[in-house]
């Protein structure tokens, strides 16, 4: 379970209680599913265009089921990166390494948000004869697989704590950021061929794959992953004889997916062909700098501008709550795998929550709805605060009693309301405000942008937690704990590091105070944008 929000879209896309790469997920896929959804109506329209004098030739779903079970596998496999990279933070806090080693792993979730750089490539570039998505997907999910094996060799070496040197964080970064830079890739490609890989009678069939199958592969890899990996876990519920070990390790679970993807990818690349007789939207035609100056146009326009400046502000008040809550729990000593479990009983709420909302927002003033939901996640902010206050105070011998982790539940439940009702009344107010002759790429770019203003505060966030925080070493005269190496000195020599004064409090309460100020000053700017008129948010496209 996580704490934290972080948007992320398609093309723009993007994990903090456990909740923030969670939350990340979310966002993410729902997003996605408003440009499929977007992408829906270009083909719809270039349909009624171009093919309005042919006959129709109608498929039903039983005709297309092969289709549809080949694009829900492969978002299933989309979200196993996702949630890999995603159960990396807590297995890392679980060896008590730096949050500023947490922020610097946090830039493994910025490819999804940065995709929309070189997505025009992978739209664009490509070898006919193999198949344009083909041309991408294949090569990337060869990679991944092989990635996946690689790691599966060297993932441990790389966890290793050995009380002085802990784990090779630079190294683990640079290969997860690898790592979802190509999962990001696939993305980019499974979700162009979705749109022509059904036909337009069954092409909403797309967004369900997208959100049903990314879900199920984040829910494999982060939290059946972390629960099975758990040796207390397995050995509570799973097992007679306890053992060390969880019935899973790391470098079991990516062997094993890296052969999957290996062995599937071959057969897409070998059984699969690309339909290339339907008839593509006008979108689809653009070419490579014709996008990237299309997108300039846009940012150009002085609502666009304007707008974009909020949305990189506003998340500034949720990043201590969000990015850094869920990884305090574990260093008090809640066990990862149960942060991630009580994430199932919300994924009734979360697909209810979007729906219930969406009736306030589909109005002329979505804003409104952000607005007044604003403050009340700020207070939630400061109610996480005092649960990792109240944490320690509550833990057992065996663990945490049940109506601690009912307090944690719900306190997740009420952030979710907060955070959906936001995340909703902004996903409305883009699609109100874009340009319908560009819609694709213009709600591609905001979604980018609001992913971008999670991203940032919240790597932020957990890069000022240890410089704002005081540590002593005790039971060791003489030494310090203002470093690894003097914290694994500390411990040599018997003593111990207590914290004397912890810096996420200090975060927490500076975040609200500016998220207050932000919601004062900012928050009635961003209302004030519903009252443009609709020119003001259209551009002309350059030729």
């Amino acid at each position: 379970m996580e704490m934290s929000e972080s948007t992320t879209e398609k093309n723009g896309r993007q994990r903090k209680h456990h909740t923030s790469w969670k939350m990340k997920m979310n966002e993410r896929k729902q997003a996605t599913d408003l440009e499929i959804e977007e992408s829906e109506t270009l083909l719809q329209g270039s349909d009624n265009e171009v093919g309005h004098s042919a006959p129709k030739v109608c498929y039903g779903l039983k005709d297309e089921l092969g289709n549809v079970c080949l694009l829900l596998f492969l978002y299933v496999l989309q979200g196993i990166p996702l949630g890999l990279a995603g159960s990396i933070p807590l297995i890392l806090q679980s060896k008590s390494v730096s949050y500023t080693d947490q922020a610097f792993f946090s830039f493994v979730f910025w490819p999804f948000s940065l995709k929309l750089l070189w997505a025009p490539l992978v739209d664009s570039i490509y070898f006919q004869r193999f198949g344009r998505r083909k041309s991408w997907l294949v090569p990337t999910q060869y990679l991944l697989g092989l990635f996946m094996l690689y790691l599966s060799y060297t993932v441990d070496s790389l966890l290793e704590n050995d009380g002085q040197k802990g784990p090779d964080i630079v190294t683990l970064t640079a290969v997860f950021f690898l790592f979802e830079f190509l999962a990001a890739t696939q993305d980019i490609a499974v979700d162009g061929w979705a749109l022509t890989m059904l036909s337009r009678e069954n092409v909403g069939y797309a967004s369900t794959c997208n959100s049903v199958g990314q879900t199920a592969g984040y829910f494999l890899g982060n939290v059946l992953f972390l629960a099975l990996e758990s040796p207390n876990f397995c050995n509570k519920y799973l097992r007679f004889e306890p053992q060390a070990k969880g019935i899973v390790t790391l470098s079991d679970f990516l062997f094993f997916w890296g052969i999957v993807f290996l062995v599937t990818t071959t057969l897409v690349a070998i059984v699969k062909k690309e339909n290339c007789k339907k008839s593509k939207p006008k979108e689809e035609t653009q070419g490579v700098m014709e996008t990237y100056k299309l997108l300039f146009s846009i940012i150009k326009l002085p609502t666009v501008w304007t707008f974009c400046i909020l949305l990189l502000t506003a998340k500034m008040g949720f990043s201590a709550a969000d990015a850094v809550t869920g990884l305090k729990l574990v260093e008090e000593g809640v066990p990862k795998e149960q942060l991630a479990l009580l994430a199932v009983p919300m994924v009734p709420l979360q697909i209810l929550l979007p729906l219930i909302i969406s009736k306030y927002t589909a109005g002329p003033r979505p804003l409104d709805i952000f607005y007044k939901a604003f403050p009340f996640r700020l207070l939630i902010g400061l109610e996480f605060a005092f649960l990792v206050w109240w944490t320690p105070s509550v833990k057992q011998d065996g663990g945490f009693p049940v109506y601690y982790y009912i307090v944690v539940l719900l306190s997740y439940a009420v952030h979710q309301v907060s955070l959906y009702s936001m995340y909703v009344a902004v996903m409305a107010f883009h699609a109100k405000v874009s340009d319908p002759l560009i819609g694709g790429t213009y709600m591609t770019l905001l979604n980018t942008v609001t992913n971008l203003g999670g991203n940032w505060p919240s790597t932020l966030a957990l890069w000022l937690v240890d410089p704002l925080t005081s540590k002593e070493c005790k039971g060791a005269e003489g030494q310090t704990c203002g470093s690894a190496e003097e914290v694994g000195l500390c411990t040599k020599l018997g003593g111990a590091c207590v914290t004397t004064f912890d810096g996420y409090y200090v975060e927490s309460v500076v975040c609200i105070v500016i998220g207050f100020g932000w919601w004062f000053w900012l928050g009635k700017k961003m209302r004030k944008l519903q009252e443009e008129k609709p020119s003001a948010w259209q551009c002309r496209r350059t030729k």
